[in-house]
């Protein structure tokens, strides 16, 4: 890189709805899997920081968890969270969905943006295009923009690229001028052992309904390198009731197997090398109600007060 060259860096937070696509984009941004995708909502417990390059500009993505209405501490330790990245970013990018509009958690989410530090940059993202026809999305469009004074306004499918790339390029050049705030080739900055858990605690999601994903933890307890380049990581599938044991295991283990085969080969994928998972549950009723839990994924505990 010459002298003349102007670098740029700066932090973006995707917020919205659960379930708007702020997974999905910022994967979509990384070109990696860096943050769990699933089609359950209140999934993304932790702020993931995902990593971009484009041009001579450093893009940090913080996936923060999705704005909701809290019912338990759980829940609002991820809300704070979630307006804790926003405040925090350089830029703030609002998601929503085309087909759903403007429902009352959009309208929360707008009274909210009034609450960031003044001259704070918020670009609106309306994702998934594809589901609605052009009228309506032009209604919507000056609806939210009449709203909010958004700096500016993009039309993508995060799932299949649509305008991604001019959203990517647009934040190349709205972010501050300055250094990198990564190296070059790092994509995330979590840690492998929870990024590994993440991971794990996805497939669980994809397999298991209702209740059941919101109210189990997975941690990676160990982690060993081994002399041929593969690695042993073992985990554990925290549960808070002792029943929820035998639907994670899954009858003579068949769910708890086909759990770790699909983490497996996502984990594998990721390092790209070979890995050997080995997976347990327990039984740990209060763990959300655990200090050491909340930090293990990444929130604060008093921010569930």
């Amino acid at each position: 890189m010459t002298e003349t060259t102007q670098t740029r860096a700066g932090f973006v937070a995707l917020i919205g709805e659960p379930n708007a696509g702020k997974s999905t984009l910022t994967n979509r941004m990384v070109g990696a899997k860096v943050s769990i995708v699933t089609h359950k909502v209140q999934t993304t417990r932790t702020r993931i920081r995902g990593v971009a390059m484009e041009g001579d500009s450093q893009l940090v993505f913080v996936d923060t968890p999705g704005l909701f209405k809290p019912r338990r501490r759980l829940d609002r330790a991820m809300v704070k969270a979630a307006w804790g990245g926003a405040a925090d970013a350089d830029i703030t990018v609002l998601l929503i969905e085309a087909h759903r509009g403007v429902t009352d958690g959009v309208k929360a989410i707008l009274e909210g943006l009034g609450e960031l530090p003044k001259g704070r940059k918020v670009a609106l993202a309306i994702n998934k295009i594809d589901r609605v026809e052009a009228p309506r999305l032009l209604a919507l469009t000056q609806s939210l923009n009449e709203a909010y004074p958004f700096a500016e306004t993009f039309m993508i499918s995060a799932e299949k690229g649509h305008g991604v790339e001019q959203l990517r390029k647009w934040l190349a050049q709205a972010v501050p001028a300055g250094p990198w705030l990564y190296p070059e080739d790092q994509i995330a900055d979590l840690p492998m052992r929870m990024i590994a858990a993440e991971m794990t605690r996805e497939k669980l999601t994809l397999r298991l309904h209702q209740e059941l994903p919101y109210q189990l933890t997975v941690e990676t307890e160990a982690w060993e390198e081994r002399e041929d380049g593969s690695a042993r990581i073992d985990q554990m599938i925290y549960v808070s009731r002792d029943g929820h044991k035998g639907i994670v295991l899954g009858k003579k283990g068949e769910t708890i197997k086909a759990v770790s085969q699909a983490a497996r080969a996502d984990i594998e994928e990721f390092l790209g090398r070979k890995v050997h998972l080995f997976l347990q549950v327990k039984l740990r009723e209060n763990w959300l109600e655990e200090a050491e839990r909340y930090s293990e994924m990444g929130l604060d505990f008093k921010d569930g007060n």
